[in-house]
């Protein structure tokens, strides 16, 4: 049993689930499906099926030689060209939920908005991936190394002639980045060399394609060090379904008259950036017995003094809509960053979540949360350790105008940050490109 965990796919989710979710959360995977093949159960992923995941890239070759030997393997006109239509096949890495809505299932629906089908598909989903090129007039990519499927993917879009994107929206291509990146000092240092080691083969990734687009300025500046590729912005929006079910969860939130600040985290390593603000965020509440911090998403308490300890209010993330209505409940979000080229690249996402519940964000100037947030109107941008501690007091102290605020917030979210197709959205450029 032991010689089959060494199965090429068992191996590719392994590394996947160490990437994404850490040394430990993948290793518990492992005991987990160790426990399912003991009782008889998980034999599909270990009993020979005719064709592993480590053959997928062959998928094509059959077809390709028929094509050939028929003179049937090129095609005359890019299929652009050939009908006025346009259908973009969406290819991409969907483990990671906040990426999978913000630059998936969003895109998808800003294109359809736009007379534009869309198809997406898991990467690993060869037969639904390949299905959608046939009709494709255009590849986006997503988040995706060099695999062996991808270039398989790539070889098949270059015959039936349509131009590639590429998005990402972190760099995970810059060795620069990851090694300067503070959060790094939180994760094992085997999992630290587990990212360098792949970045070289994201750039690979994004240099195979025809246009690069991503997530926010610092990102734009940050990718043209890498690649002479075109690259555009194309930023996370408020969509409609995060509108929808941030109204759902205003109407479910409850005042026990408690304040409460909260600092969601949807990785490891964030407990680096909350350390900017400890000290301010303890002096806010030692001031006053009913103030509490609200910890959302994964964070290491152990790391945290016990001055804080039982005044924590501690919350795990599950669906969008349940992340939400916990949000919801928040009075401020606390969103400070340190400032490394990683996180210089960040996105504004975590504004969008809190805007849509009326909830004001306090954040730093790094990254592109500052450029999201009108100072003073629909939150606060805090400069220095006294600045957090301010705008804390401030919106403690005056029920009514964290009340406006986070009403402007939510205005601004539907009016500014929608999938209004603005420039300050997505670059011009790249809805020629698509329709042209």
């Amino acid at each position: 049993m032991i010689s089959k965990l060494f199965d090429p796919a068992l191996m590719k989710r392994f590394f996947l689930a160490l990437r994404e979710e850490g040394p430990v959360q993948a290793l518990r995977k492992v005991r987990t499906y160790l426990g399912m093949v003991r009782r008889g159960g998980g034999r599909s992923s270990v009993m020979p099926t005719g064709r592993l995941i480590s053959t997928d890239h062959l998928y094509l070759n059959g077809i390709w030689q028929d094509l050939a030997r028929g003179n049937g393997f090129h095609i005359s006109q890019p299929p652009a060209v050939l009908n006025r239509r346009r259908k973009i096949a969406l290819i991409g890495d969907l483990n990671l939920p906040q990426c999978r809505k913000y630059r998936i299932e969003q895109l998808a629906d800003f294109w359809q908005g736009r007379g534009v089908d869309v198809t997406y598909a898991h990467y690993q989903d060869v037969p639904r991936c390949v299905n959608a090129l046939q009709d494709a007039t255009h590849l986006f990519e997503y988040r995706l190394q060099n695999f062996p499927v991808v270039t398989m993917y790539r070889y098949e879009a270059r015959r039936l002639r349509l131009p590639i994107l590429y998005d990402l929206d972190d760099p995970l291509f810059s060795i620069s980045a990851y090694e300067t990146y503070e959060n790094m000092k939180a994760v094992e240092p085997e999992l630290k060399a587990h990212f360098l080691s792949e970045a070289p083969k994201y750039l690979e990734a994004m240099n195979g394609a025809d246009m690069l687009t991503v997530s926010t300025p610092g990102m734009v500046e940050h990718t043209r060090m890498y690649s002479s590729r075109p690259v555009h912005l194309r930023r996370n929006f408020a969509d409609a379904e995060t509108l929808e079910q941030g109204r759902d969860a205003l109407t479910r939130r409850e005042d026990d008259g408690l304040f409460r600040a909260v600092f969601a985290s949807g990785s490891r390593g964030h407990e680096v950036d909350f350390a900017l603000v400890q000290e301010a965020v303890i002096d806010f509440l030692d001031a006053d017995k009913s103030r509490r911090l609200m910890i959302l998403g994964h964070f290491d308490e152990g790391l945290l003094p016990n001055a804080l300890q039982d005044r924590i209010e501690r919350h795990g993330f599950s669906t969008y809509g349940a992340y939400l209505a916990t949000l919801a409940q928040a009075d401020c979000a606390l969103m400070p960053l340190t400032d490394d080229i990683f996180n210089r690249c960040k996105s504004a996402v975590r504004v969008i979540d809190a805007a849509s519940v009326q909830v004001p964000s306090i954040v730093g100037a790094v990254g592109d949360l500052h450029n999201v947030v009108v100072p003073g109107q629909t939150g606060f941008v805090a400069q220095t350790p006294s600045d957090w501690r301010d705008a804390l007091e401030a919106l403690a102290r005056d029920r009514g105008l964290r009340r406006q605020i986070g009403h402007a917030a939510r205005r601004d979210l539907e009016t500014r940050w929608g999938a209004n197709g603005g420039a300050h959205i997505i670059d011009p450029a790249v809805l020629d490109w698509v329709h042209r």
